[in-house]
């Protein structure tokens, strides 16, 4: 079977790998790691052990486990090592998921039981503290609420233990539970302290991917918090640091990014570089732009809010255009053919600035200068080139400027 329950030392970054689904949502694990094997259904049903030895199956064609047993440490730990073992060829999504749920239940209280008849310094104790922690962490991964709320506090009650190697992967557990609860309660107060305590993983070896990518989901979640720019700001710069200092050259590429981040979240009340190419191949002047006021606006055709917004734009440039606005739209398009298409179908009037992408797909210098993550991502330039806002999609554009042209004639 494929249940994960190999010993290692980065159970808690298994958890750490879905961050991006887990921080934002709490969802649910998907089962890739069994459904990638999934067999033929005609020859899976009930399951299909080796050597042609069929497993009695529930109504819903999962193996039936049993009940637990009595017995010592060692007994238990047998009968879970040959659990572990069991060939089950799930023919579905959620006949995987609740085949591992039901088998990582079972670990629980098997580890449990263990647990009641070790001391601290029992070679059996650490096994059952690691199968009770990796279990309840995919338990918790395949959305069981009881498991996620144990699974934090069993998680804090071995940081301190014996077992350095699996303090360690505890510790890991409890700062995701602590990144979770952030995001889950729009609660900054505790953002600074998690920052720092990632940042100390990621200084102590810059070159690990998992908490590399942890760090980069908790802090473009912190941007999108309500008051949220500060905190992320000061986790971009943290980790950047880290990340810049890796031999792997993907992290080295993500600090990179977030030094970009970071000068966005700079930009209010401070001025835009405007740079590029025309589509006639001529280096772009932001010197013609001196005196108006420019939506600056990160897009692609084929980007479905952005051309969702492209009729919102389009009559503010019709009403303001004249007495002084402009827009530069930076297109993150890969196919200029396309976007010329389009450009000349939907009789776009302003500047497109376009760059053939090379390798990496749509990375306008202008993109990465200042990491933009998203699109469509605008951005308001006032008459003295610094910018006023960074949040003018929709009804937002025309307020920002019926107060900004309210003098005009």
């Amino acid at each position: 079977m494929f249940f994960p329950m190999a010993r290692s030392r980065r159970a808690g970054l298994t958890l750490l790998c879905a961050a991006g689904i887990i921080l934002t949502t709490g969802g649910s694990l998907s089962a890739q790691v069994v459904v990638d094997d999934i067999a033929d259904p005609a020859a899976a049903k009930n399951g299909e052990a080796k050597n042609g030895e069929a497993k009695k199956g529930d109504a819903n064609g999962i193996p039936e486990i049993g009940e637990v047993p009595d017995g010592t440490p060692e007994e238990l730990l047998a009968f879970i090592d040959k659990l572990h073992k069991t060939n089950f060829k799930p023919t579905s999504r959620q006949q995987a998921e609740a085949f591992l749920g039901k088998v990582a239940k079972t670990s629980v209280t098997v580890a449990d039981k263990i647990l009641d008849q070790t001391g601290p310094k029992d070679e059996a104790r650490a096994r059952a503290s690691r199968m009770k922690l990796q279990s309840l962490t995919l338990l918790a991964r395949l959305g069981d609420r009881d498991a996620e709320a144990t699974l934090s506090d069993f998680a804090e009650s071995l940081v301190s233990g014996g077992d350095a190697e699996l303090a360690a992967e505890a510790a890991q557990i409890v700062l995701v539970s602590d990144a979770q609860k952030i995001l889950k309660n729009q609660d900054l107060a505790g953002a600074e302290s998690v920052v720092s305590r990632i940042n100390a993983l990621l200084e102590k070896d810059p070159d690990d991917g998992a908490i590399a990518q942890f760090a980069m989901q908790f802090a473009g979640a912190l941007e999108h918090m309500p008051e949220g720019s500060e905190a992320a700001g000061k986790a971009y710069a943290a980790f950047g640091g880290a990340f810049v200092k890796s031999s792997n050259p993907q992290i080295k590429a993500m600090g990179e990014g977030m030094a970009g981040m970071l000068r966005r979240l700079g930009l209010i009340g401070n001025e835009m570089e405007i740079r590029g190419t025309n589509l006639d191949g001529q280096a772009f002047d932001q010197k013609t732009l001196d005196g108006k006021v420019v939506l600056v606006d990160f897009w692609a055709t084929w980007c479905g809010p952005c051309i969702a917004e492209m009729p919102n734009v389009l009559a503010a440039y019709e009403k303001y255009h004249d007495k002084g606005f402009e827009v530069v739209g930076i297109s993150l398009d890969t196919d200029r053919d396309a976007l010329e298409a389009f450009l000349k179908e939907k009789e776009i009037p302003w500047t497109i600035l376009f760059e053939q992408p090379e390798g990496q797909g749509w990375q306008h210098p202008l993109a990465a200068y200042y990491g933009i993550t998203g699109i469509p991502t605008v951005i308001l330039v006032g008459r003295d080139g610094k910018v006023v806002s960074m949040d003018v999609r929709g009804e937002k554009l025309g307020e920002e400027l019926a107060k900004i042209f309210k003098d005009a004639k």
